[in-house]
């Protein structure tokens, strides 16, 4: 039996030894760990750790800790970038779509949702969000193709004018719709075109009156002394017709490009009402008409440039006595309302034809029976912006037949 303990001791040498070669390796798998959590932290790629001292396990600890850190920064700023786009796309006046690559809708902002107005678009086909042809068609043009693609339409129900953009990626198979919203610059263009047309129209009849009539004199009315007279006073007539006309474009233009400066002082709304009356009260007189104020002397104050409104009074007054037959009345009011005072022009005469009622303010437009009274249609369209740039609004209540009310409002400071 002495043999058993020669062996015994063979064996705690082999067990002991393996147990500190498992320890030592054991701890060298803990020292690279640690070194490659420690190098991602401050690497790209952890591959390019170098190898370094044996580590603590506190080492460690603060390895994983930094490596949480920057992992929480990554994260924090990943959902800052989301937050700005989020409020990009909510912002936009332009409509945006994503569509996956099966068709369906995964984003969508509050432009689009307006322009089309489905109910939970997330989710459905982008054939049931937009529900245009024409539209789906540039959809599906796009993604067969792998091309942008370019579409528009006019909404028959609401007027709009859209443009879709199309944009595929043929890598991941969304599609990118982009909608744009060019309602307001195709009225600006009609408006455009509309007012080259009215003002061509304008100068055609004077231009060929003044063209006639000189052709007439020099072709021997000037000599006529009966003709001679009547053909100039009609020429001056034109002139003075195209010098209105020339003058009252310019204040137009310089009122809606905000280059008239108002000057603003107190004003007394009856006060004002009775200066209008004054001036206009002898051509009143010459047609036969009563012209008339109803104002409370109580009413307080207005700021507003005393000259712009007169201007716009005298247009509702001019107006009134040109298409009140003899015998009618005019009666001009000054009323509060809240923060307001209300002036009105009220006549008893042809009134306005309903058709005719939202579009009188516009340049140059002219009801048909206004069109054999002269003027140049931009009276009306003056007084709209005068009494938009005091903070007030301008209307016209009218029926055919029993006459018109004009109605401006001007804020009490």
């Amino acid at each position: 039996m002495t043999w058993i303990l020669p062996v015994m001791v063979l064996l705690l040498a082999v067990v002991s030894i393996w147990l500190v070669w498992h320890l030592v390796r054991q701890n060298r798998k803990l020292a690279d760990l640690t070194h490659t959590i420690q190098n991602a932290t401050r690497q790209k790629d952890p591959l390019e750790a170098l190898p370094r001292d044996t580590p603590t396990l506190e080492d460690l600890s603060n390895a994983v800790h930094a490596l949480a850190e920057k992992m929480a920064a990554g994260i924090h700023q990943v959902e800052t970038e989301q937050q700005k786009l989020a409020t990009i796309l909510e912002r936009m006046t332009d409509g945006v779509i994503i569509a996956d690559g099966t068709g369906l809708v995964t984003l969508i902002n509050p432009a689009a949702n307006r322009f089309f107005e489905p109910r939970e678009a997330i989710g459905r086909s982008v054939v049931e969000v937009i529900r245009h042809h024409q539209l789906v068609k540039a959809w599906q043009r796009s993604r067969e193709t792998g091309t942008p693609q370019e579409e528009s339409i006019e909404v028959p129900i609401t007027g709009h004018f859209l443009h879709m953009i199309i944009q595929p990626d043929m890598r991941s198979g969304d599609t990118l719709l982009l909608i744009q919203d060019l309602t307001r610059l195709r009225r600006l263009e009609k408006v455009r075109r509309d007012f080259i047309s009215n003002v061509s129209h304008e100068l055609r009849t004077p231009l060929a009156s003044l063209k006639a009539l000189s052709e007439t004199l020099r072709d021997g009315a000037l000599n006529d002394p009966e003709a001679a007279p009547r053909f100039l006073g009609r020429i001056e007539t034109e002139v003075d017709a195209l010098t209105q006309m020339t003058q009252e474009l310019l204040d137009l233009s310089r009122i809606e490009s905000g280059q008239v400066n108002l000057e603003m002082e107190e004003l007394s709304p009856g006060k004002l009402l009775k200066t209008v009356v004054e001036r206009m009260g002898m051509q009143a007189e010459r047609a036969g008409l009563s012209l008339t104020v109803e104002a409370d002397k109580t009413l307080p104050e207005i700021k507003a440039d005393r000259t712009r409104l007169e201007q716009v009074l005298v247009n509702l007054v001019h107006n009134a006595v040109k298409f009140t037959e003899t015998g009618g009345s005019i009666t001009l009011r000054a009323d509060r309302a809240d923060n307001m005072i209300h002036f009105s022009v009220s006549d008893t005469g042809a009134g306005i034809p309903n058709e005719d009622l939202e579009r009188v303010f516009e340049r140059f437009y002219k009801a048909d029976r206004a069109r054999s009274g002269g003027g140049t249609g931009l009276g009306l369209s003056i007084a709209k912006h005068i009494v938009e740039a005091h903070g007030g609004r301008i209307w016209v209540e009218s029926v055919e037949g029993r006459g018109s009310t004009f109605i401006f409002t001007i804020p009490i400071q």
